[in-house]
């Protein structure tokens, strides 16, 4: 049982990257009996009599009390071992499952101490293997979902239903709304007009295009701005794209619940970058192009490049073109480490000396106008992320 297989949480900094799988590993067999299978023996050592847990029993090191005691208490001491068990008995202790959930929840606030130089990527893979058994955990419960809702500068209200991963899909990860797409929502409502989102001189309408929109939250924040400012009187449209369709579902789900069942302003469609389409809302370009966490993968960052040469507004004689806005996080390690670099090696970078002497030639390319970095802020991303950088893109 968990209770006495996870290791104490205060002792952490000790533990084995094989210590820590094979504690998943046992908590798979128990919880996930739709993703995981491991031979039985794993489940038959030190199973007390009493699973009903009405004794006190000593803290899973999550408590933070026992920040300030590195000794900690162990796990308990097993009185009577059995030779076997009914797993299903141990799968509904009520108690065994919130102490696993009380000790993942504080393995993934402590990870990102636990996770140093030495595995590292093995590591930072544990971590994101401990939010796929919460992930299972949550997809047991009737109500799975978690309803999050946001209020930002400007009078902008914003409820999103975060779904729980897709224990046996990781590219579902546009179920929840990730750090990166909060910050830059903030920075949109916060200045609307330096990003774009304003009535024009001109009073053309505006188009915009979310790439990855996973939840939708810098979408439906893009159509409220415009909203504010009149502008879905006009022809202007937001476009929320992504491709996974669990995640385009939940995203339809979250559109409805911000603007109700039929709404011309944001609209929500399939986009594969790799493979493109380009007909429907993508036969013309977009004047803003925003996009928040969506390089997981090397070719992503060419992808996404290739679309984005082909929807964003390119410059004439009364403008500069679109803009591409681009938020990622700073992952140092694991899986995802370093795959920011992508990004610089697909966009070069340039002066605006240089900008200038080429954008009203026939030789346009999307290049790194702007970067800016920006700090974590507390309470929000993932432990892996060190920051974040913030990329203007133009012609």
């Amino acid at each position: 049982p968990p209770t006495s297989s996870l290791p104490p949480l205060v002792r952490l900094a000790l533990c084995s990257t094989e210590q820590v799988s094979d504690a998943f590993q046992n908590l798979r067999a128990i919880y996930c009996r739709n993703t995981f299978s491991v031979a039985p023996t794993l489940l038959r050592k030190h199973l007390p009599n009493h699973l009903l847990h009405d004794k006190s029993v000593p803290d899973s090191g999550y408590a933070s009390a026992d920040d300030e005691d590195e000794g900690g208490a162990d796990s308990p001491e097993v009185e009577v071992e059995s030779d076997a068990f009914d797993i299903d008995v141990l799968r509904s202790d009520a108690f065994e499952r919130d102490f696993a959930t009380r000790w993942l929840t504080g393995f993934i606030a402590r990870s990102d101490v636990w996770v140093t130089s030495v595995d590292s990527d093995a590591r930072a893979a544990l971590v994101d293997d401990a939010a796929s058994i919460l992930a299972a955990f949550a997809g047991d419960d009737e109500e799975e979902a978690l309803t999050r809702r946001f209020t930002f500068e400007g009078g902008i209200d914003v409820e999103l239903n975060d779904a729980p991963l897709l224990t046996e899909d990781h590219t579902s990860v546009g179920l929840q709304s990730w750090g990166s797409s909060i910050l830059l929502a903030e920075r949109l409502c916060a200045n609307p007009h330096a990003f774009g989102l304003s009535i024009r001189q001109d009073q053309t309408s505006l188009r915009v295009l979310e790439l990855g929109a996973g939840t939708g939250l810098l979408s439906i924040v893009a159509a409220k701005i415009l909203r504010a400012q009149r502008l879905d009187d006009t022809t202007s449209i937001v476009v929320a794209t992504d491709y996974h369709p669990s995640v385009l579902a939940n995203l339809r789900s979250n559109v409805t619940t911000n603007f109700g069942t039929v709404d011309g302003l944001l609209v929500v469609r399939a986009l594969d970058w790799q493979y493109p389409v380009h007909d429907g809302p993508f036969a013309l370009p977009f004047g803003v192009i925003l996009a928040a966490d969506v390089i997981y993968h090397p070719e992503h960052a060419r992808w996404i490049k290739k679309c984005a040469e082909h929807l964003l507004t390119r410059p004439d004689d009364v403008s500069v073109g679109g803009i591409f806005w681009l938020i990622i996080p700073l992952r140092p390690t694991g899986r995802h480490e370093g795959m920011s670099n992508t990004v610089e090696e697909v966009f070069p970078q340039v002066s605006q000396q240089d900008r200038d002497s080429t954008v009203h030639t026939s030789k346009l390319e999307l290049v790194i106008l702007d970067m800016q970095k920006l700090a974590r802020h507390e309470g929000v991303g993932r432990a892996d992320e060190g920051g974040y950088k913030l990329y203007r893109i133009g012609w």
